[in-house]
């Protein structure tokens, strides 16, 4: 359910373009990201950083969009979020005790400090390519071809790279100690 409410302005702008097209397609976009924002407070009480990011991107280069009529600038919203979350987590291999990765992550997996900011510049290498991947075909491909990209080729990046960090993270984790070993009872795989 998060799923669909976190890509819910994205579904709304692939539906809208084929029917209606680009410029009502933006329109949607703005408007989807304003409800959505909406929504998840009216629901939870709090607005993802996220959420507030994307919105203003889509209000600001949608309104671009519509006002000066040309569909580069919500094409290169994508990019600017992309490039926007990569400059984050770039900058917290810097600042803070923990990469952002952790801060995310670490209470569902615990895996050594090295392997956080491994995955940490993944994530960095991750939004850079797939900010240049959007301009590059805005710019190479017909409007369609970018739109479908939008939709299927960035979440598909994203969900196989989501499946890549886990495995690796996986490969990595810490094996939780076993309570009844401590109290001096044998673990199951110790019992003859």
């Amino acid at each position: 359910m998060k799923f669909l409410f976190d890509f819910f302005p994205i579904l709304l702008f692939f539906a809208a373009y084929h029917l209606a097209g680009i410029y009502v397609a933006t329109a949607v976009a703005m408007v989807a990201s304003v409800i959505q924002i909406a929504a998840g407070w009216l629901v939870w009480r709090k607005v993802e950083r996220m959420h507030w990011i994307s919105a203003t991107l889509i209000v600001l280069f949608g309104g671009m969009t519509l006002i000066l009529h040309n569909p580069l600038f919500i094409m290169w919203k994508p990019t600017i979020l992309n490039w926007l979350f990569a400059l984050v987590f770039l900058g917290s291999a810097f600042v803070g005790s923990k990469p952002l990765v952790q801060r995310m992550m670490e209470h569902v997996i615990q895996v050594p400090r090295s392997i956080w900011h491994r995955v940490n510049w993944a994530w960095v290498a991750f939004f850079i390519v797939s900010g240049a991947a959007n301009i590059l075909v805005a710019y190479r491909f017909p409007e369609a071809v970018w739109v479908n990209f939008k939709l299927f080729g960035l979440m598909g990046m994203t969900f196989v790279f989501m499946i890549l960090q886990g495995l690796y993270l996986g490969l990595h984790a810490e094996r939780p100690v076993d309570a009844g070993a401590d109290a001096g009872h044998p673990r199951d795989d110790e019992r003859p």
